[in-house]
């Protein structure tokens, strides 16, 4: 199928869903194309199994299996979203709580990352779905860092305090770059037989984070000065355009982390040039932009990841073992996230209630199962994509729409 074909089925389905949504179901946008898409992917499935879908299920399977999803939001989306995302952090008040985004960035994910791949790894064994422990700590590295894409685009409506707001996207946008370290870690130990060394692990996360930020700050620096050289809305829009296509692409070759150099560039061009390099006129035109490219590309992931559900063969016993995964994550998110908030209250300085909010609100996407995805096939690959894809489906449906409900409990009673 040519690509100009897939990318008019997309946008075209993407569309339809959101006009759906828009008229009849009435969800936050991305939460509604996928609660559709998938109610859509379950219906086939029931008439296929009573023989009525007359080959829809799998005109629909053919389509999905031409996309390859983890290339289209790894390498295509990823860029755009992460930088759009930025672009509205205030980064005078996301240092004020730049070690407390920096703990949860890269000692919570590492942490995580153990705690749900050795907790899968005992679990999984008492409901019959036994799971070699690579393969779950591989597990643990995909589903540990929440996704900037879920989180960003939930948390404008659930109406958490601005710092713990704050905290959450900065977490978000940066954990997911060292989750893609860790995982890449543990896919080479899968793949040689043999524990990376601390000397190489700390050399790959040098490069690949480290690389990336000081990436970033160049690109968003360089982009910055020819933004403040010219006063064109036309052109300093495609001016940001061009910095985080080519960027991206640019990080891929330099081998450092192209997400944490969206991030990074979108701090940068959010902050100081808006402020310093933007007329009235530019300003509202690029966030326009940004705005509109940000909900156009995440209402097709998401009906992306709602239509997936069809290319995964579940059974009972995966089903189960999706329900432990959920309880694994959620524990071990309380664990790593959550408990060291309440007991660190003071020197966290967020409001109370924090903890419950930090663990509820850490959603999980996209680049989860874009990572499954790229996976070596294999039962052990179907086991851990249909694991990844209960977590995403759970954290989206069940925590994306009852966020605002707990951020308003949590803050409004008890201790942090």
């Amino acid at each position: 199928m040519r690509t100009l074909d897939i990318a008019a089925g997309c946008l075209v389905l993407t569309a339809l869903l959101a006009y759906l949504n828009h008229r009849l179901v009435r969800l936050p946008m991305t939460i509604g194309v996928m609660v559709i898409a998938l109610v859509i992917s379950l219906a086939m499935l029931g008439l296929n199994a009573l023989g009525l879908d007359h080959g829809l299920r799998q005109h629909a399977e053919s389509f999905l299996r031409s996309i390859d999803f983890s290339d289209v939001l790894m390498e295509g989306m990823l860029s755009l979203l992460l930088f759009a995302g930025a672009l509205h952090v205030d980064l005078h008040a996301l240092g004020r709580y730049r070690w407390q985004v920096a703990v949860l960035a890269l000692a919570g994910t590492l942490l995580s990352t153990l705690a749900v791949g050795y907790g899968i790894w005992l679990a999984l064994p008492w409901v019959g779905v036994p799971l070699a422990l690579p393969y779950c700590l591989l597990f643990g590295a995909l589903i540990s860092p929440t996704d900037p894409v879920a989180v960003m685009g939930i948390l404008k409506s659930a109406g958490a305090p601005p710092s713990l707001e704050l905290v959450i996207a900065g977490e978000s946008l940066f954990n997911d770059g060292v989750g893609v370290v860790i995982f890449v870690l543990f896919l080479g130990m899968l793949a040689s037989g043999s524990a990376p060394t601390a000397v190489g692990a700390g050399t790959l996360l040098l490069r690949e984070a480290g690389g990336g930020i000081a990436f970033g700050w160049v690109l968003g620096y360089l982009t910055f000065r020819l933004l403040k050289s010219i006063d064109h809305y036309k052109i300093e829009v495609l001016l940001t355009l061009a910095a985080v296509m080519g960027g991206y692409a640019l990080a891929h070759h330099l081998h450092v982390s192209g997400p944490l150099a969206m991030v990074v560039c979108g701090l940068m061009i959010g902050n100081r040039g808006r402020a310093l390099a933007m007329s009235d006129v530019t300003r509202r035109y690029v966030d326009m932009f940004w705005e509109l490219v940000d909900e156009i590309l995440n209402a097709v992931l998401f009906v992306l990841i709602g239509m997936e559900v069809l290319l995964i063969a579940f059974t009972a016993p995966l089903l189960l073992a999706g329900g432990v995964a959920i309880a694994v994550t959620l524990a071990a998110r309380w664990l790593t996230v959550g408990l060291p908030v309440v007991l660190c209250g003071p020197l966290f300085a967020l409001p109370r209630g924090a903890g419950r909010v930090l663990t509820w609100g850490g959603l999980r996407g996209g680049i989860s199962v874009a990572l499954a995805l790229s996976l070596p096939i294999g039962h052990a690959r179907e086991t851990v994509l249909a694991l990844t894809y209960c977590v995403v489906v759970f954290s989206i449906l069940v925590q994306g729409l009852s966020i605002g409900r707990v951020v308003r409990m949590a803050v409004g009673n008890g201790p942090p």
